[in-house]
This record gives C-alpha cells, structure tokens and sequence, in this order.
C-alpha cells in the first residue's frame, strides 16, 4: 500500500522518562505519525467518511503522550501505534517519538525511537471508514 496519511511535529508536554527528574518536571516531546491506508475511495468521493479522520488521530496520540507516563520512549511509541492500529482501518502506522532536550551529559537537539507496526486483522481494512467501539 503506497497511500500515506502524516501527521508531523506535533508537539506535546508530558511526565515521560526514566529519571525522578523527567517524571516530576516533564520534557516537549515531538511526534511524526504515518499512517498507511488505501485513499481510493476518498479520492474519488471527496468524503470524510471515506477515509481517516486525522483529527482523531491527533486526538489520540495528545491524550496519551500528555495523560500517561512510561519510563521509555518505545513503551510511549508501542502503546500509540496498537491503540491507532485497534481503531483504524490502517495496513500500517510508522510513529517517530522525539524527546526534546534530553537529560543526557551532552548536547543533543532530540532523542528519537521509530516504531513501525502492521494491522494484524484484516477484517479492519474492508471499507476505510473508522472503526467504531
């Protein structure tokens, strides 16, 4: 499937990471998420129902970088890419999770882990409209 959606830099404050530091004062962190799904339908209707609402998308991924707190960024970029695969009907979801400013003895812009994961139910991909729960 070569159709993508992106959402990139978005930009959130969260209590992630390993330090007593990093969990009481929080850190930016920067997400880029792709999202590869079939936009034929879309294209041709011109319809939100036909495709991924990236206003949900958005909506998710703030909810649990600035709601949650894990001690690593791949437990952070793990639990966003299974929570989008489950209410998506997406074939994959590529999420690069950038810590600003890291706590590290040297000068770094970032810290970035990419996480790329594929839907495991196939039943999801039949019509590109949003799965409901």
């Amino acid at each position: 499937m070569k159709d993508v959606i992106r959402l990139e830099g978005m930009s959130f404050y969260g209590y992630h990471g390993v330090t007593a530091a990093e969990k009481e004062t929080g850190r930016v962190f920067e997400i880029d998420c792709e999202l590869g799904v079939d936009l034929a339908s879309a294209g041709h209707s011109d319809q939100l129902t036909d495709t991924i609402d990236y206003n949900e998308v958005y909506r998710i991924i703030r909810e649990n970088v600035e709601g949650t707190a894990f001690s690593l960024l791949e437990g952070l970029a793990n639990r966003l890419a299974s929570i989008i695969l489950d209410k998506f009907p997406i074939y994959r979801v590529t999420l690069r999770v950038r810590k600003l400013n890291p706590p590290i003895s040297g000068l770094a812009r970032h810290i970035e882990v990419e996480v790329t994961r594929f839907q495991g139910d196939t039943d999801k991909l039949t019509d590109g409209k949003e799965i409901k729960n």
